[in-house]
C-alpha cells in the first residue's frame, strides 16, 4: 500500500486555482521530490496532505487513512519538518526532544530511551545539555530533522530541508536523508536545488501553476527531456558567437550573459570554443536542472 495517494487534488483561492487536480503516489521506502517554481503550489500541497488545509476537491489517503476527515491520527505517525526551524528556545537540545515527545503522547521514560540514538543521528551527542541559540544553522536543522523521528515515523515530510546552509551542513543532512530511506522511510521532499533532488529522490514530480507537469526518476526524465551534453557559454561577444556557431548545437538558450547550447554531441562546439580565447565555457553532462528550467522557463518567480 502507497504511504501517500493523492488524487484530483483542487484547492483555490477565490480565483486563483493553487493546486489544479493533482495526482501523487509514495511507495514506502521511496525519497519523493515535489518541485516547482515559486508560486507552483508546492507548500499548499503539503498543507493539504497534512490536513492542515481543507482541499476543493479530490482526495487524500496518508497511511491507509483518509485525509482531513482522519488527519489527526495520520500526523500521529508522520514527521514534518519545516522551512523554517521552530526548536524552542529556552530548552537545551535535550529538552527540546524530551518536550516533542509529549505531543504524541509518549511517556517521558520512552522519550528518553530514543534520545541517545536521535543526539547520534543528529552528531549531537556532545552538545545535548546546549542552549539552542549556541547552535550553528546546520546543528539546528540537524536536530529539527531528529526531532522529527521521536515518534519513529512511517513517513517523513521535509519542506526545503537544506535553505541556507552551507555546503558542508548540506551534504551531512544528504548523508542522514540517504540513511532513512536506507532505514525503510518515506520522504517527502520540497526543494529549490536541483542537485539535491537528483542526488536524493528516487522519484520527482515537476510542479506549475498547480499542475504537475512532468514526473518520473531523475534519470529518466533527463534522458526524456534533455540531449545529453551541455556548454554553458558566458564572456565578451557570447551573442556573436552564438549567432555565428549555434547551429553546431541541437539547440540554444540564451539566460542573462550565458548561452546553454544542447547537443548529443559536444565535440565540435567544445573544438570551435578553444579557438575563442575571450570566451568561457563548461562542458557537463545534462542535469535536472536543465529539464527543471525546460520546463517551467527561466523568468524570474516572484
Amino acid at each position: 500500500m502507497a504511504h501517500l495517494e493523492v488524487s484530483g487534488l483542487r484547492k483555490s483561492y477565490g480565483e486563483l486555482e493553487v493546486v489544479g487536480g493533482l495526482d501523487l503516489e509514495l511507495e514506502p521506502g521511496v525519497c519523493f521530490g515535489l518541485l516547482g517554481p515559486n508560486g507552483a503550489g508546492k507548500t499548499t500541497t503539503l498543507r493539504l496532505c497534512l490536513g492542515l488545509t481543507e482541499p476543493d476537491g479530490g482526495s487524500i489517503t496518508m497511511l491507509g487513512l483518509p485525509v482531513p476527515a482522519r488527519a489527526r491520527e495520520a500526523r500521529s505517525r508522520i514527521g514534518v519538518v519545516p522551512q523554517v526551524d521552530n526548536l524552542d528556545p529556552d530548552f537545551t537540545v535535550r529538552e527540546n526532544l524530551l518536550v516533542y515527545g509529549r505531543y504524541f503522547g509518549l511517556r517521558t521514560r520512552e522519550v528518553e530511551a530514543k534520545v541517545p540514538a536521535l543526539l547520534e543521528f543528529a552528531g549531537l551527542t556532545a552538545r545535548e545539555t546546549s542552549r539552542i541559540q549556541t547552535l550553528s544553522g546546520g546543528m539546528k536543522r540537524r536536530l529539527t530533522l531528529a526531532r522529527a523521528l521521536v515518534n519513529d515515523p512511517e513517513l517523513v515530510f521535509l519542506d526545503e530541508p537544506t535553505t541556507g546552509l552551507d555546503p558542508q551542513a548540506r551534504h551531512v543532512i544528504w548523508e542522514r536523508l540517504r540513511q532513512l530511506t536506507s532505514d525503510g522511510k518515506t520522504i517527502l521532499l520540497t526543494t529549490h536545488f536541483m542537485d539535491e533532488a537528483e542526488r536524493l529522490c528516487h522519484r520527482v514530480a515537476i510542479v506549475d501553476r498547480g499542475r504537475k507537469i512532468a514526473e518520473g526518476a531523475p534519470r529518466d526524465l533527463i534522458a526524456e527531456h534533455i540531449e545529453p551534453q551541455v556548454v554553458e557559454v558566458y564572456g565578451e561577444g557570447v551573442e556573436e558567437w552564438a549567432q555565428a556557431h549555434g547551429s553546431l548545437s541541437d539547440r540554444c538558450e540564451r539566460t542573462g550573459e550565458t548561452v546553454f547550447c544542447y547537443a548529443r554531441d559536444a565535440d565540435a562546439i567544445v573544438h570551435q570554443l578553444e579557438r575563442e580565447p575571450k570566451l568561457r565555457y563548461l562542458h557537463r553532462h545534462a542535469n535536472l536542472e536543465d529539464v527543471f528550467l525546460k520546463l517551467t522557463g527561466r523568468e524570474l518567480r516572484d
